[in-house]
């Protein structure tokens, strides 16, 4: 059932399990790396990507890095808010379209690199996310994108989504749907996938469930393990205003490697998904970074500090205890044998959130899906990383060789 990735074979064991950082980083940068820090090499690498949609610029990247401190998260909002600010000047006084409107979503993207790594109870948080909102609309406004604001009743908030209808031809091809992970908000994944999607001729609804975006941050909505909630009420909403598409893929950025899978066990309308990358066990993966969050010298690595606090926020708990054991309801374990659709999963080999291993279990466990594609990355391909922050294009190509290979679109009447 399951098809092998000729990008590398693989080679797992326990041992693949990334380190817990205790201490302080270096203070000099290994070569071939934008800080010695892994989560401001990892936060900048996966911004950088983003060049590709015309949403960052090299440049701009380079000047703003060089003037953080290592380790530093206010030097790091600082750095970016300034570049933000910059870009979206020169956005305001630009008169050609498409140079105006790519940088208005340049300064989204600075703007939300700035904010990433602040505490949630940071004062410059609300301000901060508002304007990222703003610059992106503005971006897709100018740029002449059409989009479509939807509002998604749940709980006792609503979930944010927005429609990219796509080119004509777009009806016969499947929907794709977007979702992210533990750190996600809405106007990542217009630079991350949507973009790319579009130029191929598809239609995509991204989205916000509870524990992102504005959910958390305006309804205070955490997540949730039952993710076949929140995307029910997605599908729900938008068919009920909108053309049943021939068939639906759900793709899961990052902790929507867990999310993505987990909905498909349970939503018979989803006809195929992505994890992006593997999520097959998120307590195994997290419960070792808040274990070490106990010790006080650990908190003073952002890798740590970050990761522990986050996870208190989104989750919605109280202690690290609380949130070991809220962590640990979060595996595809129980789950995976119901997943009867068309599965790829993309990992990397270098992952220093996931370790490899847990793409074989998950691949071991779908017994039932309809078919099993698995693409790996290595290290010269320069997607090696989780989510293949230095390899877009690589995991554009893999996702959208897939779909044609699944999903052909269907013959016009």
């Amino acid at each position: 059932m399951s098809e092998k990735s000729d990008l590398m074979a693989r080679s797992a064991s326990n041992s693949d399990a990334a380190p817990t950082a205790v201490g302080p980083a270096p203070a000099v940068s290994p070569r071939g790396r934008f800080f010695a820090n892994p989560t401001f090499h990892f936060e900048t690498l996966r911004n950088a990507g983003y060049i590709i949609s015309n949403c960052a610029d090299l440049g701009e990247i380079l000047e703003t890095v060089k003037v953080i401190s290592e380790g530093d998260a206010q030097s790091w909002y600082a750095s970016w808010e300034a570049t933000a600010d910059r870009v979206f000047a020169l956005a305001q006084r630009t008169q050609d379209s498409l140079s105006k409107g790519g940088a208005y979503m340049r300064a989204a993207t600075y703007q939300r690199m700035a904010e990433f790594l602040l505490p949630p109870d940071d004062s410059k948080r609300p301000e901060s996310f508002e304007k990222i909102g703003r610059y992106f609309l503005k971006g897709l406004d100018t740029l002449g994108v059409r989009y479509e604001r939807i509002s998604i009743s749940y709980g006792a908030g609503k979930l944010r989504a927005m429609y990219f209808a796509g080119p004509q031809g777009a009806e016969r091809k499947p929907l794709l749907i977007y979702g992210g992970g533990f750190d996600s908000i809405l106007e990542e994944y217009y630079p991350n996938f949507a973009e790319a999607a579009l130029k191929r001729g598809y239609s995509v609804l991204i989205y916000e469930g509870p524990g992102q975006g504005e959910a958390l941050r305006k309804y205070r909505l955490t997540y949730t393990s039952e993710w076949e909630k929140p995307v029910k009420a997605v599908l729900d909403e938008f068919l009920h205003a909108h053309p049943k598409p021939p068939k639906i893929v759900l793709i899961g950025m990052s902790l929507g490697g867990y999310f993505a899978p987990r909905a498909a066990a349970f939503e018979q309308r989803i006809d195929g998904v992505v994890a992006y990358d593997t999520m097959y066990d998120f307590g195994a993966v997290l419960g070792p970074v808040l274990a070490a969050a106990k010790n006080p010298r650990a908190m003073n690595n952002i890798s740590v500090s970050w990761a522990c606090r986050n996870a208190l926020w989104t989750m919605g708990t109280k202690d690290i205890d609380e949130t070991i054991t809220a962590c640990a309801a979060y595996t595809l374990s129980a789950v995976a044998d119901r997943i009867r659709q068309d599965v790829l999963i993309l990992a990397g080999t270098e992952d220093h959130f996931v370790p490899l291993h847990q793409t074989a279990e998950f691949e071991k466990a779908l017994v039932n899906a309809r078919s099993v594609t698995t693409r790996i990355f290595d290290g010269p391909s320069g997607g090696a990383g989780h989510c293949q922050p230095g390899d877009l294009t690589g995991y554009h190509a893999a996702v959208f060789d897939w779909l044609l290979d699944k999903f052909a679109p269907r013959p016009a009447n």
